[in-house]
């Protein structure tokens, strides 16, 4: 006598797997978490981006409002990085793959 199997539902659990990848992305997008992490992202890679002699220098740096906020404890410094305002910003946003950073102000 042949036991029959019971329903299958390998079939149907194919078409419910979704890489780990996009399930986060997702997660991230329902809770509205995406922009946030970006914004920690952009803050943990500051001395990445600018190296180690510029986060030796600096002494704060944190986001508001799409605005990137950095002190500097060095006056030549903070003038130079002015100077290259556009750059540091290209940088961080080309770090994070997405434009979150509008402006960064040097204090």
């Amino acid at each position: 006598m042949a036991l029959k199997k019971p329903y299958s539902s390998e079939n149907s659990r194919q078409s419910d797997i979704v890489p780990l990848k996009d399930g986060i992305k997702a997660l991230l997008r329902v809770y509205r978490l995406q922009g946030k992490l970006n914004e920690v992202t952009v803050v943990a890679s500051w001395e990445k981006v600018m190296g180690k002699a510029v986060a030796m220098k600096t002494q704060q740096v944190y986001v508001s409002n799409n605005k990137l906020f950095v002190r500097l404890s060095s006056a030549p410094l903070k003038h130079e990085l002015f100077m290259a305002k556009t750059r540091v910003l290209e940088n961080l946003n080309a770090e994070v793959g997405e434009d979150i950073i509008k402006e960064v102000v040097f204090l």
